[in-house]
């Protein structure tokens, strides 16, 4: 019987922490439990409040312990994209056998001369990406063991983010009595779980991740990140106004942008969708006025996006990809044709986790 592979990941999002137990058993992935738990310490994708963050996480932890019946000890973190860098560093070794043959031995030792590359001090090195290999003038992206050559050539993206948020979510995980077992930028983790570096063999690929505080655009060209970037505005500002002028929690705003409106005006319906009660006064809201208070600032967003990505889209062949918890609003559907470029919605199909939130906790594994 083959052994099982249990790994855990999580994600501390800006208004939850999130974490994902799965294991690998015969091919196959399974998820053995998500769970959730509500934060207030995270602010523009920065840690502000860390005892608040770390009980989140203990909180998850607890939760999915007690469920599963054994202890987490290590988890993959996902951490925030943020002032990412991306360097590029062409690395060469000289076979030491007489034969000339590469060896693993070889493409390690290149490998580790390639991270050893310290670009700034601001920044900490988080993902090495793509990997291409020169061996007698052909290139390739499958280790050349036991090729005959002379030399061997590397080409390593190597991919940097923010030391000070880096070590501060690393902070909080091991605070929470948990070790890194390894980390990876949710960029990089929600295009290889939505299948992104096999899609820009010949075009550009701009993933749209959206979150409550924020939306995170990260450009894939060539199998490669090139880029991204941070807006601060995200599925929270297309509910500001509704909730200025109704006094509802942020969390039945989001259920009712989730299930029961549109952001459509032709087609929102005077049919009553909510109703409670303020001061011993009953309240009630229609279809329609949810959908005043929204859609002009779900169309304000989508111009933040269509200008964020103009430069590219004027210069090539262009695809967005979206993905994160705003995509669980279903009436996104309904204005997503006044972006710039095409667009698809990703959502993951792994039986117990087809959630949009969940797309970079799965891509970590």
């Amino acid at each position: 019987m083959e052994k099982k592979e249990i790994f855990a990941s999580i994600e501390i999002a800006d208004h939850e922490v999130r974490l994902v137990v799965g294991e690998f058993y015969e091919t196959r992935f399974n998820i053995l439990r998500v769970e959730k738990a509500a934060v207030t310490g995270v602010i523009d994708k920065r840690i502000s409040d860390e005892q608040n963050v770390v009980n989140g996480i203990i909180k998850t932890l607890h939760q999915a312990q007690e469920a599963l019946g054994y202890r987490i000890e290590r988890v993959l973190l996902a951490l925030p994209s943020v002032n990412v860098q991306r360097h590029n560093r062409r690395v060469h070794v000289i076979p030491q056998e007489s034969s000339k043959r590469i060896r693993l031995s070889d493409v390690q030792k290149a490998l580790n001369e390639a991270v050893s590359y310290k670009p700034d001090e601001q920044v900490e090195l988080v993902n090495v990406g793509c990997i291409k290999y020169i061996v007698n003038g052909i290139t390739s992206r499958k280790i050349p063991i036991d090729e005959v050559c002379d030399i061997l050539l590397m080409d390593v993206d190597l991919l940097y983010a923010d030391k000070d948020i880096v070590y501060s979510y690393a902070r909080c995980v091991e605070r929470a009595g948990l070790e890194i077992l390894d980390v990876c930028l949710d960029s990089y983790a929600s295009a290889q779980e939505a299948a992104v570096f096999e899609q820009t063999v010949d075009k550009y690929v701009v993933l749209v991740d959206i979150s409550r505080q924020s939306t995170t655009l990260s450009l894939f060209t060539h199998g490669k990140l090139a880029n991204c970037e941070v807006l601060l505005t995200g599925y929270g500002s297309w509910m500001e106004r509704l909730l200025e002028q109704t006094n509802l929690s942020e969390h039945v705003g989001f259920r009712l942008l989730q299930n029961t409106c549109t952001f459509n005006e032709t087609y929102a319906q005077n049919s009553v969708i909510y109703v409670w009660a303020e001061n011993g006064v009953q309240r009630q809201l229609t279809e329609r006025n949810v959908c005043e208070m929204t859609a002009p600032m779900v169309r304000n967003w989508l111009n933040t996006v269509n200008e964020a990505c103009a430069p590219i889209i004027e210069n090539g062949d262009v695809q967005y990809l979206l993905s994160g918890e705003g995509c669980e609003i279903q009436a996104i559907k309904d204005v997503l044709d006044g972006l710039n470029a095409p667009w698809n919605i990703y959502v993951p199909q792994t039986i117990g986790a087809r959630d949009c939130s969940l797309t970079v906790c799965l891509g970590m594994f």
